[in-house]
């Protein structure tokens, strides 16, 4: 017969095992859950930025999640343009009044005007026809073109009927002389509805900067051009007017229009453009 002792401890031994294998199977459970958390969650997301003291393993999840990253990525944009910003150190002259643009693309804002004769701090960078300045510390954009290491003279003032005024279409007067710059201003203020103009090119007078293609097949509009230009012929210093197949210079005004000569084409007869050029 069994000792009684026996089933004591027979059954003693299992309660017992039972009682230390609970914990220890909770403690595992906790400690697997914890380690899923911990191996959930990116190595980047357990940075707090904010937080004072570290947050207890169970509100790793939702507080990371809630953060503010102690960074954000920067495009190589940005940071040219910051450099560029900090590193500028030389100032040039506005030749002419200037739209200031948030940016050099064709979504840019336009800031205000910065007028002539001002002087500017530029970074030296050129994008999308545009030189960037620097406005208050920011990046900001003018047309390409106007910015001089010398301080302008001041310009005299325009005669009646005729205009110093910039035009819409600035790119006209790329290499253009002063005299001509100052035809095609009087021109686009006086005739508006022209939109479409000749400037500096490699042939002829055009070559030389001192020739401009007002360009128009409206031989009633073309004609009052002319006679604008004739009127004004002393003020702005021309050399000649040539349109519809005929020229006129200031030169020979007593005898009028000449006849110009079949030139082979509309064109080259000056059929579809005033062309007027200045000493």
């Amino acid at each position: 017969m069994a000792h009684p002792s026996h089933k004591r401890d027979t059954n003693a031994r299992p309660l017992k095992a039972s009682l230390v294998a609970g914990p220890l199977a909770i403690i595992a459970t906790v400690s697997t859950v914890g380690l899923g958390v911990l191996a959930a969650t990116p190595a980047k997301d357990l940075v707090f930025a904010s937080n004072a003291h570290a947050p207890a393993a169970a509100d790793f999840h939702g507080v990371v999640e809630r953060d503010v990253p102690i960074s954000r990525s920067v495009s190589r944009a940005d940071l040219a343009e910051k450099r560029a910003v900090q590193q500028a150190d030389t100032k040039l002259w506005t030749t002419a009044p200037l739209n200031v643009w948030s940016e050099s693309g064709n979504r840019a804002a336009k800031l205000g005007v910065i007028d002539a004769g001002k002087r500017v701090l530029v970074t030296g960078r050129h994008l999308d026809g545009r030189d960037e300045i620097v406005v208050d510390g920011k990046a900001r954009w003018v047309t390409a073109g106007y910015l001089s290491p010398k301080k302008p003279t001041a310009e005299p003032a325009a005669a009646a009927g005729l205009s110093m005024a910039p035009c819409p279409d600035s790119s006209v007067e790329n290499g253009l002389t002063s005299g001509a710059v100052y035809v095609y201003r009087s021109v686009c203020h006086a005739f508006p509805q022209i939109t479409t103009y000749g400037g500096w090119d490699a042939h002829g007078e055009h070559s030389t900067g001192k020739a401009l293609d007002i360009m128009t097949s409206d031989k009633g509009l073309g004609d009052e051009i002319a006679a604008y230009l004739q009127s004004h012929a002393s003020e702005l210093n021309l050399y000649d007017v040539i349109w519809w197949d005929r020229i006129w210079t200031p030169e020979r005004a007593s005898e009028g229009w000449r006849y110009y000569g079949d030139h082979g084409s509309a064109t080259a007869n000056h059929m579809d453009h005033v062309h007027v050029s200045v000493n």
